[in-house]
């Protein structure tokens, strides 16, 4: 090579695994070295959707020990056998954020599940009230909803799904050391329940209320005001869908105590 020339730079050594592996959750406790079947619809959307082939990486989560890199050792037409390598990740420390939201329309209710899932709540809870709508939650597949955003989002744990309650008994079993952030549109006007001050003075456990389209009743509004953790906030000036209201609640709890400003 002449002197003064110029040298090509090494290409770079490809990330592994690969950020395009494919990444399910398992409902099986995961150990280094286990063999784990796949079958169903996991099966099928690894064969048919991804094409994956022997010895291709897959990520596998568990809900309970973490994040795993496994390997495909064995490929059948309707299922297939993976081998873990090891773990990559522990479960993830989620920020103690519960939402206690009622339910709307099927198709805006499993949104809203979905996106409060890739926001990092702990647990959510569906609040039957005097105005809401679409009792009758299909709940297996409302969690195969949230099941599907932790494996887009790479969240290691998954929230906890409550079957549907009155809010009468939610009221009653409230914690009593949880904070109870009550959306209520009624009080902007007033000059009250900045939620960034609500933040600041209330540290701790908590959780996000929403009502339904159509908000609370005068008679709920009293009941939830007449808890001693609950603490009115207000959401700005304009009046939001419920589904709005849920991800903009969850998002400035998450910016003020969650886990978005690490240290």
């Amino acid at each position: 090579m002449k002197a003064g020339a110029k040298h090509d730079p090494m290409p770079a050594t490809p990330a592994y695994p690969p950020h395009s592996a494919p990444r399910l959750y398992v409902d099986v406790e995961l150990s280094d070295g286990a063999e784990i079947r796949l079958d169903g619809s996991h099966a099928h959307y690894l064969l048919k959707v991804m094409r994956i082939k022997q010895g291709d990486p897959v990520k596998l989560f568990d809900d309970r020990s973490g994040e795993y890199l496994a390997h495909v050792t064995a490929l059948g037409k309707r299922d297939l056998i993976l081998m873990i390598d090891g773990k990559t990740r522990e479960r993830e420390a989620v920020p103690d954020l519960w939402l206690c939201t009622a339910p709307i329309k099927k198709d805006r209710f499993n949104w809203i599940a979905e996106k409060a899932t890739e926001l990092g709540v702990a647990r959510i809870m569906p609040v039957q009230t005097d105005r809401t709508q679409g009792h009758n939650i299909k709940m297996e597949k409302l969690r195969a909803h949230m099941i599907e955003a932790a494996e887009q989002c790479e969240r290691t744990a998954l929230p906890s799904l409550d079957p549907i309650t009155k809010l009468t008994d939610m009221l009653e079993q409230w914690p009593a050391d949880r904070h109870l952030f009550f959306a209520d549109e009624r009080i902007h006007e007033t000059g009250e329940g900045s939620f960034r001050r609500a933040l600041v003075a209330h540290d701790g456990p908590a959780a996000i209320l929403i009502g339904p389209e159509g908000g609370f009743t005068d008679r709920e509004n009293g009941m939830i005001r007449a808890l001693p953790q609950s603490v009115p906030v207000s959401l700005g000036p304009r009046i939001l869908r419920a589904d709005t209201a849920a991800l903009a609640a969850i998002s400035l709890w998450m910016a003020g105590r969650g886990d978005w400003n690490p240290g």
